[in-house]
Parts: C-alpha cells; structure tokens; sequence
C-alpha cells in the first residue's frame, strides 16, 4: 500500500487544501492529512490543533483512504511511523518553491527512503491560502468560495458573526 503524508497547519483547511487530497488520493492507496500542531511551528493558529483536526477530518468522512491525524514534532519521523512512501507539499507560486526545496533537501537528508512530491493546486486556487481566509472572515466577508461549510460556520462562531 503506497502512502503519502500530507502535513499542514492548515487553520483553517481551505478548498485549495482538498483540492490536493483528493488528487493525491488518485495516486496513492492512502493519504495521511497530518495537522501539526502549534508547538511544531513558529505559527499563531487561531484553531487548536484539536478543532483543526476534526474540521478537516469532518471533510473526508466518506473517503476510507484519507486519514487525519494531528502530530506533533519532526515531520519526517511522523511520516516513517505512519509508513509513508512520500510527503506532498503544495506549490501555489514560484515563492513558495524556494523554501519547499530547502525542506524537501532537509528532508531527503533526515530520511532519504521518503520522496518529496510537490503538486500545485487546481487553477481556482492558486491564489488561495488560510491566512487570506482567516482574514477575509474576519473582517466579515463571504468566505463561502474558499471553505466548506463546516470550516465556514467554525470561522463564523470564532469571529462572533452569523452565518451569511
């Protein structure tokens, strides 16, 4: 069974994020959707790890093959123990390919058994992002384009406001 390991804040999951889950799955027998936790990064989520992982777990109820799963600590240790084949990054612009490159070598350094697969997203969502996101809802706009419902209604309550 070949297994790719998709890591991500992902506070909040976006379209964009599904996007690349769904076309991973095409390609590999199991994607492993792995929410890292605050303490793993330099990042300020406005979700707990927790509310992270059931809103995108929430997403992929009817897909067996997708598993999410938090974690905490260095990344390519997660992905042996889940027995991943591989670790997806996404590219949504030539600046992001810089850093993702510096990560991939890191990576192939720690644990060369494991590729690095970059995929960009659908053509809609190449200007998307979670920051954006979290953004445009607060200030109370309709993020009803870039998230699913439950992820919208999360945003929503977390910034006091009714669904639109």
């Amino acid at each position: 069974m070949k297994t790719v390991v998709y890591p991500g804040t992902f506070d909040p999951i976006t379209n964009g994020h599904i996007d690349l889950v769904e076309r991973s799955a095409c390609l590999f027998d199991r994607v492993v959707v792995a929410v890292v936790s605050a303490d793993s990064t330099s990042k300020t989520p406005l979700f707990s790890v927790e509310e992270r992982t059931v809103l995108a777990g929430e997403l992929f109820l009817d897909r067996p093959e997708v598993e999410v799963v938090a974690f905490d600590g260095l990344l390519v240790d997660f992905a042996r123990s889940m027995g991943a084949d591989a670790i997806l990054r996404g590219l949504r612009a030539v600046s992001d390919f810089e850093f993702e490159f510096q990560l991939a070598g890191m990576n192939r350094h720690l644990a060369p058994e494991i590729e690095t697969l970059f995929l960009t997203p659908a053509q809609q969502y190449g200007y998307l992002s979670s920051s954006m996101v979290r953004e445009i809802a607060c200030l109370g706009g309709d993020i009803s384009p870039f998230v699913e419902k439950n992820v919208q209604l999360a945003l929503e309550e977390k910034f006091g406001r009714g669904v639109q």
